[in-house]
């Protein structure tokens, strides 16, 4: 059985993303939160919640400790972060990552420029990058409440098309790709509802 660890488990993809893995597949869980009383009640039997901050390097290393994929959703000092989840994973010897981060960070998105904004996206998706992990960075564009599941993906280096995705859709994908082994490493996907 997969063992799936969420990083930021109370944000809003996060929190869509857990119950897929809930009811659609067979995954046990650990979500990580700073405050984990705002996970609300919990399936106990495939559920694990620990609470801590992906900057403490002890608590982060051993939530890792027999996970198979990570999926980190966080805000903050997301460069910071990014350090501490991979050295965390070669600490605890977990390979495969799925990091959301920004449309917009390479400059991608026709007639935009994000300036400093996206500075900690970039170079939080740069210290990914530069890993050996088994990484794929998900670039979503501007978050819709919509229950769709329609999305198209982009690599880099192409251009962005259109602005808006749902939860729905980017929770989909992140639970397809930490559910189907070898899908998508080493790449950075623009995502966003087809226009």
């Amino acid at each position: 059985m997969t063992k799936v660890l969420i990083l930021g488990a109370t944000g809003s993809i996060a929190r869509v993303a857990t119950k897929l893995f809930l009811n659609e597949t067979d995954v046990e869980l650990t979500l990580y939160a700073r405050t984990a009383r705002r996970l609300g009640p919990v399936d106990a039997a495939r559920v694990r919640i620990i609470e801590g901050d992906v900057l403490d390097a002890a608590t982060l290393t051993d939530a890792m400790a027999g996970q198979d994929v990570v999926y980190a959703n966080l805000a903050g000092d997301l460069v910071a972060m990014a350090r501490s989840v991979v050295d965390a994973m070669h600490a605890a010897g977990v390979r495969r990552l799925v990091w959301i981060s920004s449309m917009g960070i390479y400059g991608e998105v026709p007639g935009e420029r994000y300036r400093r904004v996206l500075d900690p996206y970039r170079d939080s998706a740069a210290v990914i990058e530069a890993s050996d992990l088994d990484w794929t960075i998900l670039r979503p564009g501007w978050f819709t409440d919509d229950d769709d599941v329609t999305y198209e993906t982009t690599r880099k280096g192409e251009p962005f098309r259109g602005h808006d995705i749902s939860r729905m859709s980017l929770a989909t994908l992140v639970v397809r790709l930490a559910t189907t082994p070898g899908l998508v490493i080493r790449e950075s996907l623009g995502v966003n509802t087809p226009v």
